[in-house]
């Protein structure tokens, strides 16, 4: 009888303590939602390109790999973009760019870069031939 009654005080315990661990969860994720509805959020426009790629827009919410690989989260097909070309990424509020050792460089606003650089709404992001346009989502 004894035994019964300490496996059901455990079977209590553990679910107890899942409940609590569930609470804690859903409270940390309330508070991070909270926080970024201030941020500021960043999308990627394809401008000039393949006849695929123009048009397509991508919200930023972390690091964008652009690039020739299939395992880049934007892949463009053209020659002159290297495998993995240019990584955007945000940095609180703001988002940069960086050339990833390209062989053709990457360039913004028609000025090519050597180190992680800031972008404005409005700029234009040059990898290889491509054009990406950034603006304020």
């Amino acid at each position: 009888m004894i035994d019964y009654a300490l496996l059901l005080i455990r079977l209590l315990f553990v679910a107890l303590l899942y409940l609590f661990l569930f609470a804690i969860m859903k409270t940390g994720i309330g508070a991070v939602r909270g926080q970024r509805k201030r941020e500021r959020t960043w999308s990627l426009s394809v401008e000039k390109g393949p006849k695929e790629l123009r048009g397509v827009s991508i919200v930023v919410r972390g690091p964008v790999i652009v690039g020739r690989n299939p395992g880049a989260d934007i892949v463009i097909g053209a020659g002159y973009v290297s495998g993995r070309h240019a990584r955007f990424s945000l940095m609180g509020q703001n988002l940069f760019v960086e050339d990833l050792g390209s062989t053709n460089g990457t360039a913004v606003n028609g000025q090519f870069i050597n180190e992680p650089t800031a972008l404005r709404n409005g700029d234009t992001v040059n990898v290889g031939d491509v054009a990406i346009r950034v603006r304020f989502a």
